[in-house]
């Protein structure tokens, strides 16, 4: 199954702790809970398939907040835009962040 833990976090509407809530493996046959640790049901393979586009989707966006990382200057970078900004009445990191936002766009 794949995008298996992000499945469970839409099934189970909040995060999970992968480390001790819920297990998951892939032995190389694909992923699957090796132990459930939390109070709610275990879900069925049908209600996790029922999540694929979801699970899709959040992970696409994962991906893309990482890439939006790397692409956000230092913080010390984005202060000083923003102590510029700010008294020179310009928008240089507003438009930073555009930029950056347009240039990665979420689902």
């Amino acid at each position: 199954m794949s995008n298996l833990p992000y499945k469970i976090r839409l099934y189970l509407d909040r995060e999970v702790d992968f480390r001790k809530d819920v297990i998951v493996l892939d032995e190389g046959q694909g992923q699957y809970i090796a132990e459930w640790n939390v109070s709610e049901t275990k879900p069925t393979d049908a209600q996790l398939d029922a999540l694929s586009s979801q699970a899709t989707a959040l992970e696409n966006n994962a991906k893309i907040d990482v890439k939006r990382q790397t692409e956000y200057l230092s913080w010390q970078q984005q202060f000083e835009m923003i102590y510029k900004d700010q008294k020179n009445g310009t928008t240089t990191y507003k438009d930073h962040c555009d930029k950056v936002r347009s240039d990665n766009p979420k689902e």
